[in-house]
């Protein structure tokens, strides 16, 4: 088996980012090895803190933002960084090229349960005009050189795109190195897989019940064909899932919070695997426009969710095209 540089050698990746990649893995194999040890780490539970989002932080949140932030700054090689931790930009080396975008511990509702949990991350180049603080990130999704996740499961898993379609790695813990086990990762276009948090359902907009109250009818309704529901409440392994065997993963907007529709956050969660699905061949939207395309206004905007298969992605817009409401989220 490959291990990652190789690969990325291969693909022509500039050597800088290729550094940029690897520290990235150098702090999830510290975070590996804190999730596998659990509460012989100390590092379970919550702390009395919130983030900036307005959710209780656990003690792993904590820790493995400072750990990526920290090893980041300290290559030289990157300008700044955001997290979904921290209140504002941080800043780094003035005269590196590149931005990183990163939600530290997506999913860390399921630590505590040892459920599945993972690290997104964005890579941008600094703006060529100019620009400071949030300012930077303030980029499409389209403008992103690389993108990915590692998944902290059974095994821990990066999947990665710079680009050239997604591949899959393994951590192999004998040696501490990720190992190519997946060239390439495609999505199939259809699907009978369907995520979502059914307990918002009355919450939601007219064409996202419809096309839900249809789905669950499965070989009775509209669509002739039987779904099966699968929710893991960490978009990290619920996206994984897509990739790796088809299906439609949706977080969409919801009338409870009227100044906060959108749960998922557009620079941490939404573009980078919304970069990682299309270039697995699937489809990213808001239900109503491409997510890539969204010309970001603030570094912790949020955002509603579908993507994945290509066709059932497809499907799932009809009914936003031909059932007309005011949009939850503006």
């Amino acid at each position: 088996m490959q291990r990652l540089i190789p690969v990325l050698n291969s693909d022509h990746v500039p050597l800088h980012l290729i550094s940029v990649i690897n520290t990235l893995l150098t702090a999830a194999k510290e975070i590996s090895h804190r999730l596998h040890q659990g509460s012989l780490a100390g590092t379970l539970g919550s702390t009395l803190d919130e983030n900036i989002q307005g959710e209780t932080q656990k003690k792993l949140d904590v820790v493995s933002n400072q750990l990526i932030k920290h090893m980041l700054l300290e290559t030289n090689l990157v300008h700044a960084v955001a997290s979904e931790e921290e209140d504002f930009v941080v800043m780094g080396n003035p005269d590196a090229r590149y931005l990183v975008a990163f939600d530290p511990l997506d999913g860390s509702s399921n630590i505590d349960i040892n459920s599945s949990v993972g690290t997104i991350f964005s890579i941008l180049e600094k703006p060529k005009h100019a620009a400071e603080g949030k300012e930077l990130f303030l980029q499409t999704g389209d403008e992103q050189i690389a993108a990915g996740y590692i998944l902290y499961g059974p095994s821990t898993m990066l999947v990665l795109t710079t680009g050239q379609g997604v591949r899959g790695y393994t951590l192999d813990h004998r040696v501490g190195e990720f190992l190519l086990t997946v060239e390439k990762l495609t999505i199939p276009e259809e699907t009978q897989e369907f995520a979502i948090n059914m307990s918002n359902q009355r919450f939601w907009a007219a064409p996202m019940q419809a096309y839900i109250e249809d789905v669950l009818k499965g070989t009775e309704g509209v669509r002739k064909k039987n779904f099966n529901m699968r929710w893991n409440a960490a978009m990290v392994s619920d996206v994984h899932r897509v990739l790796t065997r088809s299906g439609i993963f949706a977080y969409p907007a919801d009338c409870r919070n009227e100044k906060e529709p959108c749960k998922l956050r557009l620079l941490y969660e939404a573009n980078p695997m919304s970069f990682l699905v299309e270039q697995a061949g699937g489809r990213a939207s808001t239900g109503y426009e491409r997510i890539m395309s969204l010309q970001p206004t603030d570094i912790h905007q949020r955002v509603s969710v579908i993507m994945g298969s290509r066709k059932e992605v497809n499907t799932c817009l009809d009914y936003y095209k031909n059932i007309k409401c005011a949009r939850l989220d503006g």
